[in-house]
C-alpha cells in the first residue's frame, strides 16, 4: 500500500505521530497479537489505516471534539486502533478495567458522559446494558460477537465490523474529514480521561491534554535509563496491565508511538508469563506484584527441580546475592570481580533461569506504580536484569523521577526527569511536582483539583518523601497511610509491608497499628508457593483457608515475620499477626482494581481479626 505523504499539523498529538510513522516506515511491525494460536502482526501502515477507519466511523457516529469514547477490553490492537482515533477526532479515551463490576462500570460511564462505548465481549456487553439507562450512552460496540449477534436486540448495539463498514463509506464520501478535524488540534485538548483507583472513594477523572501526554512521549522516548542503544523499534514489549492504567498506556502506546517499538499483546493475564517465554521482551514494565509473582515462581521451580538442579541453582544464586549486593553498593555499576562471576554464572544457570522466566533478553526493566521492597530489585539485579524503580502518577501523566544506568540508589525512586521539579513540603514533607505533564484538572470536580494542586501551580502528590542524595528521592509513604502509634510514634506501613511481602510465601501484609499500643499485621498467603511447599511436606489441604490456618503454614509465617523484625526497632516491629481467611478481591471490595489495599475496606471486614488482636494487649 503506498500512503501519502504526511501532513505537517502544527500539534503533535499521538494520532499524528502513528501517521507520519507509517509514512515513513510503512512496512516496519508495530504490533503483534496471538490469533489462534499463532502471532499475527500489524505494520505501521495496517494500525493507521485501521486507527484512520475507525476514526470516520466515529465521525459517522456523530462523534465531536470534547466527546467522551469509552473501551472496556482487554489489551489487544483494538484498543490502540480506538484510542488513536478518538484522539484524532479530538474526542477523550476514556477506559475501564475489564473487572469493573457493572456499578463501577455506570458509574464511570455516567460520570464520563461517555457517548460511544467499545465492549470486548458479552461479558462487557451485559455489565452496560445493565447500566445504560443511567448513562449519556448511544451505542455501545461490540469486538467479539460470540453469544451477541443473534441474541440481542437492542437499538444501541453495533459490531465491530460494522463499525468499520461506516468508517470505510464514510471515507469514501469524506475522504479529508479526519484529516480536516486533527489539523484544527490545539495543546490544549483533553486526549483521555484516565481514572484513578479510588482508595478513597469515588475514582476521578484525571484530564490529560494533547500536551500532557506530548510531553510524556518525548520524556519516555529519550530512553534515559537505557544503556547502549536507545529505544526503538528493535525492541520488543509485552502488553498485559490494563490499558486503562497510566502506566500501562505510557508503555504500550505512548512509548510505541514515540520510539517505535514493538508491543505483543499476552492472550491473557494467565498466560502472562508463557506469553514472556515466547516473546523474550528487551523491555518490560511491571508493578511490584507481577516482579514479586516472578520471584516465587522461581522459588517453586527450584523446589521441584532434581537435586543436582537444586543444589547448583542454590550455589549460583547465592553468587548473584553478592553480585546484587556489589551492584547495590557500586550503583549498579559492575566490578570485575562481578563480571566474571557473572559470566560464569550466565554459563551455568542465569541465562536458563531468565529464559524460562521470559526475561532473557531485557535491557531495560522498571517497577512502578507502587513501592517494592529493595530485596526483590536486588534479586533481580544479581542474575543480570538492568532493573530500576520508577515514580509517577496519573496525574503528572507517569512521569516524575527515574533511576539511571550506573546511578542506581536502592530504596529510591531514582533523579527527576528532564525538566521536572520537585519540591517537598516543608511542613509535611510531601512531595509536589511542577512540569508540562502535570495534568489538567479532575473532570467534573472543581474542588478535587483545586484541592490536588497548590497555589503556585505544584501538584500536590500524596506521597511523603525524603532527598537520599542531592538528586535521589526517597518516597516514605503515602501521607494518608502514615501510621501514629499510641505512643507517639509515626510508623510507615509500607516499607514493613513490602519486606514481608518480599518473601515468595506471603502475597498479601496490611499493618495495623494506628492509634494503636503496638503493630500487628493481616497476612496473606501466596497460595501457589505455600501450596507447593506443604505438598513436599506431605500436608493434606482443602482450601485456601485450610491451608492458610494451618499450624506448620503459621510457623512458616512467623519465621518471614522474625526476620523482618529483626531488621527493624522495636517499635517498628510486628508483635501479632492474623491469617487472611481468604484472597483479597477487587469485586468483594477489598483491593481496587489496580490491585491496591483498600485499608479501611479490609479493617472492617475483618474486623474480627482486628478486635481479637487488640483484644489481647498482652499478646
Amino acid at each position: 500500500m503506498t500512503l501519502a505523504p504526511a501532513r505537517t499539523d502544527t500539534v503533535t498529538t499521538i494520532a499524528s505521530r502513528i501517521r507520519d510513522r507509517a509514512a515513513r516506515e510503512p512496512g516496519g511491525v508495530a504490533m503483534r497479537e496471538k490469533h489462534h494460536g499463532i502471532w499475527r502482526q500489524f505494520t505501521w501502515s495496517d494500525y493507521w489505516e485501521q486507527a484512520l477507519t475507525v476514526a470516520h466511523g466515529l465521525l459517522a457516529l456523530g462523534v465531536e471534539p470534547g466527546d467522551r469514547v469509552a473501551v472496556h477490553a482487554d489489551n489487544r490492537p483494538e484498543w490502540l486502533f480506538t484510542d488513536v482515533a478518538t484522539v484524532a477526532v479530538r474526542a477523550m479515551t476514556v477506559g475501564l478495567y475489564p473487572t469493573n463490576p457493572a456499578p463501577e462500570v455506570g458509574y464511570l460511564l455516567a460520570h464520563s458522559g461517555a457517548r460511544v462505548l467499545i465492549a470486548e465481549d458479552q461479558e462487557q456487553v451485559d455489565k452496560a446494558l445493565e447500566v445504560i439507562g443511567g448513562t449519556s450512552l448511544q451505542r455501545v460496540i461490540y469486538l467479539e460477537p460470540r453469544g451477541i449477534r443473534h441474541r440481542y436486540d437492542h437499538p444501541a448495539l453495533l459490531s465491530w465490523d460494522d463499525l468499520l463498514t461506516l468508517g470505510r463509506e464514510h471515507r469514501a464520501a469524506h475522504p479529508d474529514a479526519v484529516a480536516d478535524v486533527m489539523a484544527t488540534a490545539t495543546p490544549d485538548d483533553i486526549a483521555t480521561l484516565i481514572y484513578t483507583s479510588g482508595t478513597t472513594g469515588p475514582p476521578k477523572g484525571a484530564m490529560l491534554s494533547v500536551a500532557n501526554v506530548d510531553f510524556a512521549v518525548r520524556t519516555i522516548s529519550r530512553g534515559r535509563g537505557f544503556s547502549g542503544a536507545p529505544p526503538g523499534p528493535r525492541d520488543l514489549l509485552v502488553s498485559y496491565l490494563p490499558l486503562c492504567h497510566v502506566a500501562e498506556r505510557i508503555f504500550t502506546i505512548w512509548f510505541n508511538a514515540g520510539a517505535g517499538i514493538q508491543v505483543n499483546f499476552a492472550e491473557s493475564i494467565a498466560t502472562v508469563q508463557a506469553n514472556l517465554r515466547e516473546v523474550q521482551p528487551t523491555i518490560l514494565f511491571g508493578v511490584p506484584r507481577i516482579w514479586e509473582k516472578i520471584l516465587a515462581t522461581v522459588t517453586i521451580r527450584l523446589a521441584n527441580a532434581s537435586p543436582v538442579k537444586r543444589l547448583n541453582a542454590r550455589l549460583w544464586l547465592k553468587v548473584a546475592d553478592r553480585i546484587g549486593a556489589t551492584l547495590v553498593r557500586t550503583g549498579g555499576t559492575h566490578t570485575v570481580g562481578t563480571r566474571l562471576a557473572y559470566a560464569i554464572g550466565w554459563l551455568f544457570c542465569f541465562r536458563a533461569l531468565r529464559e524460562r522466566v521470559g526475561i532473557g533478553r531485557v535491557r531495560f526493566a522498571a517497577s512502578g506504580a507502587a513501592p517494592i521492597a529493595p530485596d526483590v530489585l536486588r534479586f533481580f539485579m544479581g542474575i543480570g536484569v538492568p532493573m530500576y524503580e520508577v515514580y509517577g502518577m496519573t496525574e503528572s501523566s507517569a512521569i516524575a523521577t527515574g533511576n539511571r544506568p550506573h546511578r542506581v540508589k536502592l530504596g529510591t525512586v531514582g533523579e527527576p526527569e528532564d525538566d521536572v521539579e520537585i519540591r517537598l513540603d516543608p511542613a509535611t514533607g510531601e512531595i509536589e511536582l511542577r512540569h508540562v505533564g502535570v495534568f489538567v484538572g479532575y473532570y467534573r470536580d472543581p474542588a478535587a483539583t483545586a484541592k490536588a494542586k497548590t497555589a503556585d501551580g505544584w501538584l500536590r502528590t500524596g506521597d511523603v518523601g525524603e532527598w537520599e542524595t542531592e538528586r535521589h528521592l526517597r518516597i516514605t509513604d503515602r501521607a494518608k497511610d502514615i501510621m501514629i502509634t499510641s505512643g507517639g510514634k509515626n510508623i510507615a506501613p509500607s516499607e514493613i509491608e513490602n519486606a514481608l511481602k518480599a518473601s515468595p510465601y506471603i502475597k498479601e501484609a496490611i499493618l495495623l497499628g494506628d492509634r494503636r499500643p503496638f503493630l500487628a499485621a493481616l497476612i496473606g498467603i501466596e497460595w501457589d508457593t505455600v501450596g507447593e511447599w506443604a505438598q513436599r511436606r506431605g500436608l493434606g489441604y482443602t482450601t485456601y483457608r485450610d491451608l492458610s490456618h494451618k499450624d506448620e503454614v503459621r510457623a512458616l509465617v512467623q519465621s518471614v515475620v522474625d526476620g523482618v523484625n529483626a531488621r527493624h526497632a522495636p517499635v517498628e516491629q510486628v508483635r501479632v499477626f492474623r491469617m487472611l481467611p481468604k484472597e483479597l478481591d477487587h469485586e468483594d471490595g477489598e483491593l481496587t482494581a489496580t490491585q491496591k489495599v483498600r485499608r479501611s475496606a479490609v479493617a472492617d471486614l475483618f474486623a474480627d481479626l482486628v478486635d481479637d488482636i487488640y483484644a489481647r494487649t498482652n499478646a
